[in-house]
C-alpha cells in the first residue's frame, strides 16, 4: 500500500486536506459543490470518549482501511468550524461528509458508514418505514447517554456523565 494516501489509520485528517464545508446545523443534509478532488471517502467524525464509538471505528478501521476518514472530536485542537460544522451538533450527533460534500447525521453516518466498508446490506433496512424512525430514535437516545452506556457495559471504567478516564491502578494491583 502506498504510505502518501490517508487512510482510516490517519484517525484526524491532514489540514491541508480539509476543504471548508458549507452547511447550516440541522438535520437535514446539503451538498457542497465546492468539493475536493482530493476528498474522494467518506469522512466520518466519532466521539474518542465513547467506549463503544471507539470500538465501532477500530473495527470498521480493520474491516476496510481505506474506505474511510475517520476525525476523533474528542481530540485536543478538533475544531469543528474547519469543517463548516457546529460544535454542540457534532458533539451531540455522528456526523459525516460524504466525498460529493453531502454532510450525514445521526443513523445516516451510521449507514452510510457501514455502506462504504460494504455492509450496508446489514443496515439498510433501517432506512425504510417502519424502522427508520425506531431506529432513528434509538440512535439520538445512544447518542446523548453514550458514556454512560459504555460505562454499563464494562467497556471503560472511571466514566461519568461527561468524560471517561482510564483506571488510576495498573491492572497488577
Amino acid at each position: 500500500k502506498a504510505a502518501s494516501s490517508p487512510s482510516c489509520q490517519d484517525w484526524v485528517l491532514d489540514p491541508a486536506m480539509r476543504p471548508r464545508w458549507d452547511w447550516e446545523s440541522g438535520m437535514t443534509a446539503e451538498t457542497n459543490h465546492n468539493v475536493s478532488n482530493d476528498q474522494h471517502r467518506f469522512t466520518l467524525f466519532y466521539d474518542g470518549e465513547c467506549p463503544l464509538c471507539r470500538r465501532e471505528i477500530d473495527w470498521f478501521c480493520r474491516r476496510d482501511p481505506e474506505a474511510m476518514h475517520v476525525v476523533d472530536i474528542s481530540l485536543e485542537g478538533f475544531d469543528s468550524n474547519t469543517y463548516g460544522l457546529a460544535q454542540d451538533d457534532v458533539h451531540r450527533e455522528l456526523h459525516g461528509i460524504k466525498p460529493d460534500g453531502t454532510v450525514t447525521v445521526g443513523m445516516d453516518s451510521v449507514r452510510e458508514a457501514y455502506r462504504v466498508i460494504g455492509l450496508g446490506f446489514m443496515v439498510s433496512f433501517t432506512a425504510y418505514w417502519p424502522f427508520r424512525p425506531i431506529t432513528d430514535w434509538m440512535y439520538r437516545r445512544f447518542a446523548a447517554n453514550r458514556l454512560k452506556i459504555g460505562a454499563w457495559m464494562g467497556r471503560r471504567r472511571n466514566c461519568d456523565e461527561n468524560s471517561c478516564q482510564p483506571p488510576s491502578n495498573s491492572p497488577g494491583e
